[in-house]
């Protein structure tokens, strides 16, 4: 049974950084971003100050530019490429971490996973418990230390749109909707303009806010198991999740990984694909 021990392969503790940010083949990344209505400059924020080493993953930049869905899943090539301009490779131990807390830092880590790589990790509580515990920050730019990386793609680990309407009719599958409650019941409107409102039909909602604690980490797992169980998600089942553009739904196959849960997938169009076709299945209210 997964703990809230650290784990260099899901989520480490602010003392653990402490203790390992001079380890030379450690590679942080600030992984920061915000909804577009937010009015933040993630990357702005990361010049101003920053943990000492880390780099900025551009999660809008290093994403598949061919598709006008926000930040899909770039090629293997692309990935490569940004992380090897990044100083990133073979071999490296990367921590994840965001401005919010757990919010955006996830989406990397599943990407990282996505690509093959599993010595990777997100900082749990992010910056603000980094910040708030008085750990060192900087504005330094990182030393860059060419290094190769090879990946190897682990298409199990994303849905698109064509399977995941296949497992919303089949029910073979649990999908997971990690959308606010109103946004699930379609009684808020989408920050994204021109689409539906509402679910895929037969999803159950597990805000991602439901799966973290006050100061931004992530609940513990017998705490996890039982937000899952009340929303009435059922865990026996395969899991795909969604969200508005495929960020926050990562928080969820994070909680899933460190309960021991390890088939589930992402589905990288989430509602910004799902809810602009007129020709998809749509429910409203609470999950069914």
């Amino acid at each position: 049974m997964a703990d809230t021990s650290d784990d260099p392969q899901t989520l480490v503790s602010t003392r653990w950084l402490a203790d390992h940010l001079s380890d030379p083949d450690l590679r942080l990344l600030d992984a920061s971003w915000h909804m577009p209505d937010a009015g933040r400059d993630a990357a702005a924020e990361y010049h101003a100050d920053h943990i000492p080493g880390a780099r900025f993953f551009d999660i809008d930049e290093i994403s598949d530019a061919r598709s006008e869905l926000p930040h899909m899943a770039p090629a293997t090539e692309k990935f490569m490429s940004r992380m090897r301009a990044m100083g990133v490779g073979d071999g490296h131990q990367v921590v994840v971490y965001d401005s919010t807390g757990l919010f955006s830092a996830a989406r990397v880590w599943w990407l990282f996973r996505l690509m093959g790589k599993r010595d990777v990790a997100v900082l749990d509580g992010g910056l603000p418990k980094w910040r708030a515990e008085g750990h060192p920050m900087d504005d330094n730019a990182p030393v860059i230390r060419d290094r190769h990386m090879t990946t190897s793609r682990q298409n199990q680990l994303v849905r698109d749109v064509t399977q995941v309407a296949r497992a919303a009719k089949l029910g073979d599958h649990t999908i997971i909707d990690a959308r606010g409650p109103g946004r699930f019941a379609g009684t808020e409107p989408e920050p994204r303009a021109g689409l539906r409102s509402g679910h895929i039909p037969g999803a159950r909602n597990v805000h991602y806010a439901t799966l973290l604690n006050a100061d931004g980490t992530l609940k513990a797992a017998p705490a996890l198991q039982k937000v899952f169980a009340d929303a009435g998600a059922d865990l026996t089942k395969p899991v795909i999740t969604t969200c508005g553009s495929g960020v926050t739904a990562a928080i969820v196959n994070l909680a899933l990984e460190r309960i021991g849960k390890t088939d589930h997938a992402l589905y990288d169009g989430s509602w910004s694909e799902w809810g602009m076709y007129a020709d998809l299945p749509l429910a409203t209210g609470p999950a069914a």
